[in-house]
């Protein structure tokens, strides 16, 4: 809902700051006030296209302004955390920036963002695919966009008839459908193309798995045999030097290790501490035995292995070639063995394949089948009480002559909504064939329209704005009255701004604005105020006699405020 409103520097508006309140919210001003230029503002906050001429006579820039609650709506929290905009999931603040440059600039709670953002959030289009509703709704001669659309039709008939479960359901089957004939149609296409590849796929399994490879280590442990092989004289050389210098030699490193412990051995009748030091000399020739028995063990393993250095030489061979192809790794390669067995599977059982995939897509179609007659014989007899209630709606706000009907098309095909194509038309005359209101309603009588359908509907589980204006045009006396009080009606639960000029709706509201020019300003000002309980006896007696006000009107106003307040 829209709590504050800041215009500033736009056409005649120097600065104006309005606080709107929940409910039923009115706007009455003299001819010429301003009022046109209040809707204007409001509908570039819901990302209307702008003008130079828009920005305020000797202005560099013009600035629009609004803060909006959206602690009820967590569809408009959602859209701003996929945008990536921060939000405290209570308020939305809008504002638009436009420069005499012809320069613009949209912030969206203080995020710098773009226009299409912003007309995501609140546009009043309301888009077929999803169950969000406007932030703002507005109705006029020029901005009833909503009312116009096939699809917020579409969206307010499936409300009305409480069909959107049904119609979840019936998306979510559309879309498995959807995927299901995507997959049929890429292995149809993709098989054709690998059936000329399928001599080269298993030429090149036969070429992995020829070659029987192990893992990783095996080839590590193919390069350290193929080298201690290669290098096996000079492994011998280097174990028999060492050998000798620590056994076989006279002065051997373990003869000395020996000689050097036996000397030692007389520390301990002298010198405890330094004796026991003498367990490294200890560990030192155990090591040297130790290591003098792996060399031996070691050439005897090299001396009894019984390698071909030339398999071993055409294995590495062979894996490199491997490598260059399939990967730097036998993991990659093994990987890859497993991409093309799959393939070869996937091309030799095609048939199986799409015959499960077929049979599938005909188990999701009965379920779509079932699921869209389902919608149909919903939509179908919500039509008609939808169409009937907003006739009596429109009769009983005198609309002589108008009949509205809710058009539900059966299509051939099945599509995302199902089979129906829903069109709101409406008759001007008895022999009249039905137009789409686009072609037939006026300003007023679209307002009229979504009035008694906002009636008949009932109050959203959404709340937001409406922003009537025209509501009352051709009307007064009774009907007046009557379109006041379902004004009201509809704002309980949401938020109505209606400008009007009669006080038979303007006694109806929550809450009452005056526009005036400000006649002591040296240029043209337009001033904003909320009226008091007394200012607003004046207000509804003005509109009731005109600029002289009366003993009369003034009794009359109050007789209207009581009246409407019971």
């Amino acid at each position: 809902m829209l709590q504050d409103l800041q215009v500033k520097n736009f056409a005649i508006i120097d600065s104006v700051q309005i606080s709107f309140k929940d409910g039923f919210n009115v706007i009455s001003g003299e001819t010429g006030a301003g009022k046109s230029i209040l809707l204007k503002s409001l509908s570039l906050l819901m990302g209307g296209k702008s003008t130079q001429d828009m920005i305020r006579s000797g202005a560099e820039q013009a600035t629009i302004e609004g803060q909006f609650d959206i602690s009820k709506r967590a569809d408009i929290q959602e859209k701003l955390s996929s945008l990536g905009i921060e939000s405290d999931e209570k308020t939305l603040i809008v504002k638009r920036i436009f420069q005499s440059s012809g320069k613009g600039k949209v912030f969206i709670n203080s995020s710098l963002s773009t226009l299409n953002d912003l007309v995501e959030l609140i546009s009043p289009l309301v888009e077929i695919t999803s169950d969000s509703a406007p932030l703002i709704e507005m109705t006029s001669q020029h901005e009833s966009k909503s009312l116009l659309s096939k699809s917020y039709h579409l969206q307010l008939l499936d409300r009305y008839s409480m069909c959107i479960p049904t119609r979840n359901e019936y998306q979510q089957l559309y879309s498995q459908h959807k995927e299901t004939q995507q997959k049929i149609e890429t292995i149809k296409a993709d098989v054709e193309a690998k059936k000329m590849q399928l001599d080269f796929l298993l030429y090149q399994r036969d070429e992995i798995k020829n070659l029987s490879l192990k893992d990783d280590n095996e080839e590590q442990e193919l390069e350290t045999s193929y080298n201690r092989i290669k290098h096996a004289v000079k492994i011998n050389e280097v174990i028999s030097t060492l050998s000798d210098i620590l056994v076989d030699d006279e002065d051997s490193v373990i003869t000395r290790l020996k000689k050097s412990l036996h000397v030692g051995a007389e520390l301990k009748k002298y010198d405890q501490n330094l004796f026991e030091k003498m367990d490294l000399l200890k560990q030192a020739l155990a090591l040297s035995d130790e290591f003098s028995y792996q060399l031996q063990n070691y050439k005897k393993d090299i001396d009894s292995e019984d390698l071909d250095t030339a398999k071993i030489e055409e294995r590495l061979s062979d894996l490199r070639k491997l490598q260059k192809k399939y990967g730097p790794t036998i993991t990659d390669i093994l990987a890859h063995l497993q991409r093309i067995e799959s393939e070869i599977h996937h091309i030799e059982n095609h048939d199986d394949i799409l015959k499960d995939l077929e049979s599938h897509k005909i188990k999701i179609q009965k379920q779509m089948q079932a699921h869209a007659l389902k919608l149909h014989r919903t939509r179908m007899n919500a039509a008609k009480l939808m169409q009937d209630g907003v006739n009596d709606e429109l009769k009983d706000l005198n609309m002589k002559g108008l009949t509205f009907e809710v058009s539900v098309e059966r299509l051939e095909e099945l599509n995302i909504n199902g089979l129906d194509d829903i069109e709101f038309l409406c008759r001007v005359g008895k022999n009249t064939e039905p137009r789409s209101l686009a072609k037939t309603a006026s300003g007023g009588e679209l307002s009229r329209i979504l009035l008694s359908l906002k009636n008949v509907i009932g109050s959203s589980d959404l709340s937001r704005t409406y922003l009537f204006d025209e509501v009352d045009t051709g009307v007064s006396g009774e009907t007046a009255e009557k379109v006041g009080r379902k004004l009201r009606q509809i704002s309980v639960g949401q938020q109505v701004i209606c400008i009007t000029h009669l006080p038979q709706v303007a006694c109806h509201a929550d809450a009452h604005y005056f526009i005036e020019k400000d006649p002591s300003a040296k240029t043209v000002k337009m001033n904003v105020n909320e009226l008091s309980n007394k200012e607003r006896v004046n207000e509804i007696a003005r509109l009731i006699s005109g600029e002289k006000i009366t003993k009369t009107s003034l009794a009359h106003a109050k007789g209207l405020l009581n009246e409407a307040n019971q």
